[in-house]
């Protein structure tokens, strides 16, 4: 029997996910707690359950209709891509610099050790298309708020920011006050 099958059943969504998020030390780097969703997105219960709570979070008054469901690269795109389609909106790829064709806006942001940035294609939204940007893990905050910026300066408009895990200790809520209130995450850790 896999460890998987092991696992008693959970008793609520957040238990589901929780139980299927790895945590694998020392990785990238020493120190480094790596919170792994592989095995949450090889179970089709606990991925159909992320989805189907992403999607909830969009039928709340403070959201509102959604026009695009934008992707942080690279676990975004995973998570995104779904909750797109049961939407019945677009998907849009937020992606690190120079990895999309075309004419493309780029955003640059701080991490903890160092610079980096984002881009997305300048005819990815119409104007005024709701968006809803989905990551797997919030945790200083840069991406998703150079995502945020993105969105905005590419002429949508933010209508929530959704992501799997908060890791709440690294206080990355505190960089998204413009979208704190519409900013739901599943589980906070």
């Amino acid at each position: 029997m896999s460890d998987l099958a092991s696992v008693q059943a959970p008793r609520s969504v957040e238990e589901l996910l929780l139980s299927r998020i790895r945590d694998v030390p020392d990785f990238p780097e020493p120190g480094i707690l790596f919170k792994d969703i592989t095995p949450l997105l090889a179970d089709p219960a606990a991925f159909s359950a992320l989805v189907d709570a992403f999607v909830a979070h969009t039928h709340l008054p403070e959201v509102g209709p959604v026009d695009k469901v934008v992707g942080i690269e690279a676990r975004g795109f995973i998570l995104a891509a779904p909750v797109a389609y049961r939407l019945g909106a677009g998907f849009v790829p937020v992606r690190k610099r120079g990895k999309l064709p075309g004419e493309t806006l780029e955003q640059a942001y701080l991490l903890e050790y160092g610079g980096a940035s984002v881009e997305v294609v300048t005819d990815a939204f119409s104007p005024g298309d709701r968006v809803l940007v989905v990551d797997d893990v919030l945790a200083t905050g840069g991406t998703i708020e150079a995502t945020v910026e993105l969105v905005r300066r590419a002429g949508g408009e933010v209508a929530a920011v959704a992501v799997l895990m908060e890791l709440s200790f690294l206080r990355g809520r505190e960089r998204l006050a413009s979208v704190a209130d519409r900013l739901h995450a599943l589980l906070t850790v």
